[in-house]
């Protein structure tokens, strides 16, 4: 890792588990300009991964889902090694990326950073398990962190970053600035089981069961409801942005019809509660849970307009999903 500067540069990245997930975040490293060095269970695993990645990225470009020369760049900065040692020998940054069971990555990160240069960051594509449970493993652990990208990793924007007690804040600057430089939105986040986005989409998961359980609709029936409502304004806003434009006070409201029959589940957060109080409404009292420019409102209530329009225009020209 050079330190020419004050923020380290990366040059050489390895990624450890070359299945679908890391497949997907070598493609990205790669096209984002970095040497990757592929490393799995065995030899003829890593150099079959490497092969099928330049092979998927012919078929991408051919989509038009990868830009033209997209698998010439992979074919030159897509290499496999014969062990996991030998792949994180050189590199400056390393992805864990094997099956998502504690052991596993247990076992895999003990390897890694035994073999990995002392200076060398380590990032676990870990969904779920903290990421200060898997430190205790790791050498020099202050180099290593949660580094949560989303699948399928080239097309989600998303990147989750995640701090363990002991991770040097440095550290988490220099793989953010990486995160950025091949394309990707990182949020730090805390280390927690789930961390942010799991534990929403897994809360979204088990309402979304308990209503098929309790009769309300049939799976098919949700689905179109999320992907047609709520759903469809989450692919371009968070809740909280969501939740402001809408007003606080409707939210509110709406706790209270829900609490009726759902119970404390449903109850309005504190929080929101004592905003609607205050009179912080969201953009139309020019206050709520976001530092929302007044002065800006009207221009972002235009963009959402013209945003959910161009999105609906997207959705008709693609068409149905296949097979649902």
């Amino acid at each position: 890792m050079s330190t020419d500067s004050a923020t380290p540069i990366i040059k050489k990245t390895a990624v450890i588990g070359s299945g679908y997930m890391g497949g997907g975040i070598a493609q990205v490293l790669a096209l984002g300009g970095m040497d990757v060095v592929l490393g799995d269970v065995d030899a003829e695993t890593a150099h079959k991964s490497r092969r099928r990645l330049i092979d998927q990225a012919k078929s991408f470009e051919a989509d038009g889902l990868f830009d033209a020369g997209s698998a010439e760049l992979l074919e030159q900065r897509l290499t496999a090694a014969d062990s996991v040692e030998e792949a994180v020998a050189d590199a400056d940054y390393i992805t864990e990326a094997v099956f998502e069971k504690l052991e596993v990555k247990l076992e895999a990160l003990g390897r890694i950073s035994a073999a990995a240069k002392p200076d060398a960051i380590i990032g676990s594509n870990t969904s779920a398990i903290p990421i200060t449970e898997l430190a205790a493993v790791v050498v020099n652990p202050e180099r290593f962190l949660g580094v949560h990208w989303m699948n399928p990793a080239p097309f989600i924007p998303g990147v989750e970053l995640i701090a363990s007690a002991v991770t040097d804040p440095g550290v988490l600057d220099v793989a953010e600035n990486l995160i950025k430089s091949v394309g990707k939105t990182p949020a730090r986040v805390a280390d927690t089981p789930g961390f942010v986005a799991n534990r929403l989409q897994f809360a979204l998961y088990k309402e979304a069961v308990k209503v098929v359980e309790e009769g309300l609709a049939s799976p098919a029936q949700v689905d179109l409801v999320v992907s047609n409502a709520f759903g469809f304004r989450l692919a371009l806003f968070g809740p909280f942005a969501i939740g402001d434009m809408a007003g606080l006070d409707v939210y509110a409201s709406s706790y209270s019809t829900l609490a009726k029959t759902y119970g404390e589940r449903f109850e309005a957060p504190d929080s929101l509660k004592a905003s609607v109080e205050a009179g912080n409404l969201g953009v139309k009292s020019g206050a709520g849970y976001l530092d929302i420019d007044p002065e800006q409102t009207a221009a972002l209530l235009a963009y959402r307009d013209k945003a959910y329009r161009r999105l609906s225009q997207l959705r008709t020209e693609l068409g149905q999903a296949p097979g649902l």
